[in-house]
């Protein structure tokens, strides 16, 4: 299952689970407009493809939460 985590890795955007958030297979997660923008589709972590975040159920949430823990990271890009 899917940590979906609270926010962008770039520029700590929040991305509730039903917002249009990108992800490699490491789960790295950034918004779209990160993804897209400063990294191209290619995560700066792990040199692998973005894909869009599945969306978890609204109904599923109560007892699958989405994580809320922030994680960010230093990106050359999320610096500009």
């Amino acid at each position: 299952m899917l940590i979906l985590k609270p926010n962008c890795e770039c520029c700590d955007r929040d991305l509730p689970p039903e917002a249009d958030a990108r992800i490699c297979t490491f789960e790295c997660t950034f918004c779209a407009d990160c993804a897209e923008a400063r990294f191209g589709g290619t995560c700066p972590n792990c040199g692998g493809n973005f894909v869009t975040r599945p969306i978890r159920p609204a109904h599923l949430l109560g007892r699958f939460p989405a994580s809320t823990e922030r994680f960010t990271k230093p990106h050359e890009a999320c610096a500009a």
